[in-house]
C-alpha cells in the first residue's frame, strides 16, 4: 500500500505543476481540503478512488491517476453465504415441455401467426405488471417469496398446457425468474440474485426466445458493478451486444459496459458506450420489442440518466448534477425505488461539486423513504454520500443530515 501511495503521490503532484496549477489552486478546483491533498502528494494518504476520479477529469489524463489509487474493499452490501439454490424450476420446465413441443414452439414463434396462450396468462401477466409496480414501493424482502412462488407456478404450467401455448408460458416465467433476481440483489443476496438470472435465461430458452436469455449477462453486469469489479462489468456487458440481438439488449448491454469503463476513468470509451446505447434505445425497433418491457419502466430516457450516472465517476460531479437534476425530474412520483437511486446519485454530484446545502436537502427528502424500500445497491452510494459530507462537518445542514444517514446505513436487526 505504501508503495502505490508513494507511485500515485509524485504523479498527482507531477501533472498539478505541469498543469501550471498551485496546490491553493488545485484543491479549490477540487473542492478538495489543501492540507489533505498536500498528504497525498507526499504520500503520507492515500487517494479514494473518488478523488482519483476527480483529478483524473480535472487534469484530462484519462484514467492514468484512477489505475493508480489504491482501493478500498467492495462496499456492496452483499450476504457472505449465498441463499442455497430453490432455481431448478427452468430444468423441471424444460422436461415437461420435452424436445419436439420445444421445436413446435419454435417454429410457430418463427411465424406470422400470434402465438397461443393460455386463458390463465394475462391474469399472471398483470400480476406480473403489479409485482413491479410494489417494486418501487415496498421492501424486496417482502416481495421475494411471493415471486419465488410466482415463477415456479407460471414455469409449472407448462406440465398442464397444450404444447402450442408452453412457449409464452416459459418466457413469462422467464421474466418473472429475472425479476425474483432483481430483488434478491436489491436485498443484498448476490448469491440468488445470479441464480435466478442464470434461471430466468433457461427459461428464456426453453420458451423458444434465444435472445431474451442474453439480458441475463445485463444483468450479472449489474452484480459486477456494484461489486466494484469494472473489467467483469465490461466483459459480460460486450457478451450481450452480438449484432443478431435486439436493439434494446445490445442497448441496455452498452450502457452498462459504459459504466464499466466510468469505473475506471476511460471517458473515451465511457461516452463511445453511451452514444451507442442511446442510438439503440431510441431506434423503432427496440421501442416496439417484447413485452413486458425489458428494463426500467420508469427512466424516459436511460440513455440520459446513464451519463448522469458515468459523469460522477469520471470525476465531472458539476455535469453529473446538470444532467441528473434534469432527468431526476422527468421521474414519476410513485417511483420511489428509482427515485431513490438516481436521486443519492445526485446528491452525491452536488455535494461533490461543493454545493453542500443542496445536496443535503435532495438527500434528506430521500432518506424519509428509504425504509419504505430499502436497497443494498443505492446503500451503496448512501455511504459513498456519507464520506463526501464528512469533509464539510462545519456545515449545519450536514450536521442535521447524519442522524437520518446513520439510521439508514445501521445494519438491519431482526
Amino acid at each position: 500500500m505504501v508503495s502505490t501511495n508513494l507511485r500515485f503521490g509524485p504523479e498527482l503532484r507531477r501533472l498539478r505543476q505541469e498543469a501550471g496549477l498551485t496546490l491553493t489552486e488545485f484543491s479549490a478546483a477540487l473542492n478538495y481540503d489543501k492540507g489533505h491533498l498536500s498528504k497525498v502528494e507526499r504520500g503520507e494518504r492515500s487517494a479514494s478512488p473518488q478523488l482519483a476520479r476527480r483529478c483524473d477529469a480535472f487534469l484530462g489524463v484519462n484514467g492514468e491517476l484512477e489505475r493508480l489509487a489504491v482501493r478500498p474493499e467492495t462496499d456492496a452490501d452483499t450476504d457472505e453465504t449465498p441463499t442455497l439454490s430453490p432455481w431448478l424450476v427452468g430444468r423441471r420446465a424444460v422436461l415437461a415441455a420435452g424436445s419436439s413441443a420445444l421445436i413446435d414452439l419454435g417454429l410457430q414463434l418463427g411465424s406470422q401467426a400470434p402465438p397461443a396462450t393460455s386463458p390463465l396468462l394475462p391474469s399472471f401477466l398483470a400480476q406480473f405488471d403489479q409485482l413491479r409496480k410494489l417494486g418501487q414501493s415496498t421492501a424486496p424482502k417482502a416481495l421475494l417469496p411471493l415471486l419465488e412462488t410466482q415463477t415456479r407456478t407460471v414455469a409449472g404450467l407448462v406440465t398442464d398446457t397444450p404444447s402450442a401455448t408452453r412457449g409464452p408460458t416459459l418466457l413469462l416465467a422467464s421474466r418473472f425468474a429475472e425479476f425474483t433476481g432483481w430483488m434478491a440483489q436489491e436485498a443484498g443476496d448476490s448469491g440468488a440474485a445470479l441464480g435466478w438470472t442464470s434461471e430466468a435465461a433457461e427459461l428464456a430458452r426453453a420458451g423458444g426466445d434465444p435472445y431474451l436469455g442474453s439480458y441475463a449477462l445485463v444483468r450479472r453486469a449489474l452484480v459486477t458493478l456494484y461489486d466494484g469489479d469494472a473489467g467483469g462489468t465490461v466483459a459480460l456487458a460486450r457478451q450481450a451486444q452480438g449484432d443478431e440481438l435486439p436493439p434494446r439488449i445490445r442497448g441496455l448491454a452498452a450502457q452498462r459496459e459504459a459504466q464499466g469503463h466510468a469505473l475506471v476513468g476511460d471517458e473515451h470509451d465511457c461516452l463511445r458506450g453511451l452514444d451507442r446505447a442511446r442510438k439503440l434505445l431510441d431506434s423503432d425497433d427496440a421501442r416496439s420489442g417484447t413485452q413486458p418491457l425489458i428494463g426500467t419502466t420508469h427512466v424516459s430516457d436511460p440513455a440520459a440518466m446513464t451519463t448522469g450516472w458515468c459523469l460522477y465517476d469520471l470525476g465531472r460531479p458539476k455535469a453529473a448534477a446538470e444532467v441528473l437534476d434534469r432527468e431526476c425530474r422527468r421521474l414519476p412520483p410513485n417511483a420511489l425505488r428509482t427515485r431513490a437511486r438516481y436521486g443519492f446519485r445526485r446528491s452525491l454530484a452536488h455535494a461533490a461539486s461543493g454545493e453542500v446545502e443542496h445536496a443535503c436537502t435532495i438527500a434528506a427528502e430521500l432518506l424519509g423513504v428509504m425504509p419504505a424500500v430499502p436497497s443494498a445497491t443505492v446503500n451503496s452510494d448512501i455511504r459513498r454520500l456519507a464520506r463526501e459530507l464528512s469533509r464539510f462537518r462545519s456545515s449545519r445542514a450536514v450536521r442535521d443530515l447524519q442522524p437520518a444517514l446513520a439510521q439508514v446505513l445501521a445494519p438491519a436487526h431482526g
